[in-house]
């Protein structure tokens, strides 16, 4: 696994209700990628190749648009080691979660 992305979407939405229903569509796509993947309070985070990642970032604005919401907003983080392995998910928070 060369990458990891970390991405929060902040779409614009009259309540917080909105926001939550957005964004669950958003996680819900990213879970039907099946890429290894973990939702935070913040972000979510994915593991996998590249340019797959960047074309799942892209689609998560779209998913917001067409769940409903005017814009959207989204902040994203990438490590990208294109020789060799990314730290993964479980290596980060698994002692965390145990």
């Amino acid at each position: 696994m060369e990458a990891s992305v970390a991405i929060q979407v902040l779409p614009k939405a009259d309540n917080d209700d909105e926001v939550c229903r957005i964004v669950d569509e958003v996680i819900a796509y990213i879970a039907s990628t099946g890429l290894n993947y973990y939702v935070g309070p913040c972000e979510t985070s994915i593991e996998g190749d590249y340019d797959t990642l960047m074309e799942i970032v892209k689609n998560c604005q779209k998913i917001a648009i067409k769940a409903g919401c005017a814009s959207v907003s989204s902040y994203v983080k990438i490590s990208y080691r294109p020789e060799g392995e990314v730290l993964t998910i479980d290596r980060k928070i698994s002692k965390y979660h145990e």
